[in-house]
């Protein structure tokens, strides 16, 4: 397994985490991601461990909550081979204080997590979403307390927009509190949106990029063709109109071009959509998912390798989209625009 710098600090993470959004299935989005028991968890896990997968992604709001307890479960006895991540923001109740980054909020949900863990830390904690109403000078001295008190090391975010993130950098640089070293985004050849702005942002910063649903939300498998639509069981066809938008035929010649590069390497098309990934700059770790272990020793297969600049250039070219405004005015200026990458190893 490749390690990597999470963005400017001084932690090493593995090139590929495993998501426990499969872990429970307690309601109908997240039976779409899978319904994977505390057994059946604790089996995943020691396949990810034998292959250097040491960094496991969670949330409250998975499962509610059942995420994060199945996989305390499932760790026991081996929390000192592995590293943590879990995350809130959004609502994980009906009370007037269960949502948000108030102080309020974060140190309840720090500590809930950590006794649905079974553990007295997080190795990163990350705010799930932006929280427009909390002052995020509020935010960050709470985050600040945390690390103090040792319940959690490393702090990010995950889903911010390019000025909230940077506000809280700002806030947190003027007051010497942790920065957020990480940030948790959506990101895959199907939808490149996070080049535009938190790219350049994260190299900029020392901000390394967490990638969740590196496979499109489920398109990106090779299993949806111009004449072949999504299957019942899968999340693309069970929770079908959800995530991210996508074009249809953009997505077929996303597909083509995979194929294309399937053939000339030997590698299945979710190996190579998330090789293309660890390819990319400010990408610390690539965040997968499995339902069972087939699938999750062929995801494994997804780094040892590399595509060719030539490859590469084609799923470029097959996935390129317009920008939005400022970008595609900006890059009508080249001399302008060299912003070397994030260094990761």
């Amino acid at each position: 397994m490749e390690y990597r710098r999470l963005g400017a600090s001084g932690l090493r993470v593995p090139a590929l985490s495993f998501g426990t959004a499969t872990f429970g299935g307690s309601n109908d989005f997240f039976k779409a991601w899978g319904s994977t028991d505390a057994g059946g968890a604790a089996r995943l896990i020691d396949v990810c461990l034998d292959h250097g997968v040491t960094l496991f992604d969670s949330a409250d709001v998975y499962s509610d909550g059942l995420a994060e307890t199945i996989l305390g479960e499932a760790i026991k006895g081996k929390r000192d081979r592995l590293l943590i991540s879990t995350k809130a923001t959004f609502p994980a109740g009906d009370g007037a204080n269960d949502y948000g980054s108030s102080r309020a909020h974060l140190i309840d949900a720090v500590d809930t997590a950590l006794t649905r863990l079974g553990t007295d830390h997080i190795d990163l904690f990350q705010l799930h979403g932006q929280d427009y109403n909390t002052p995020v000078e509020e935010t960050v001295a709470t985050l600040d307390q945390l690390v103090r008190d040792g319940k959690i090391r490393y702090v990010g975010a995950s889903n911010f927009s390019g000025w909230h993130l940077m506000k809280s950098l700002g806030a947190a640089d003027r007051h010497a509190f942790p920065r957020h070293v990480a940030h948790q985004v959506y990101y895959s050849l199907l939808n490149r949106d996070y080049e535009w702005e938190l790219m350049p942002l994260g190299a900029d910063q020392g901000v390394g990029a967490l990638i969740w649903s590196p496979l499109g939300w489920g398109k990106l498998t090779g299993k949806i063709r111009r004449d072949q639509p999504a299957k019942p069981g899968t999340r693309a066809h069970d929770i079908a109109g959800t995530g991210p938008h996508f074009d249809e035929e953009r997505l077929f010649r996303i597909v083509d071009a995979l194929d294309k590069v399937a053939e000339e390497t030997g590698k299945t098309i979710p190996q190579i959509a998330l090789n293309w990934l660890l390819r990319r700059p400010t990408v610390a770790n690539v965040i997968i998912g499995a339902r069972n272990e087939a699938q999750l020793v062929e995801n494994v297969g997804a780094v040892g390798w590399a595509l060719t600049p030539t490859q590469v250039a084609t799923l470029d070219a097959a996935s390129d989209e317009p920008a939005a405004y400022p970008v595609w005015h900006q890059r009508g200026f080249p001399m302008l625009n060299d912003n070397p990458p994030l260094r990761t190893d």
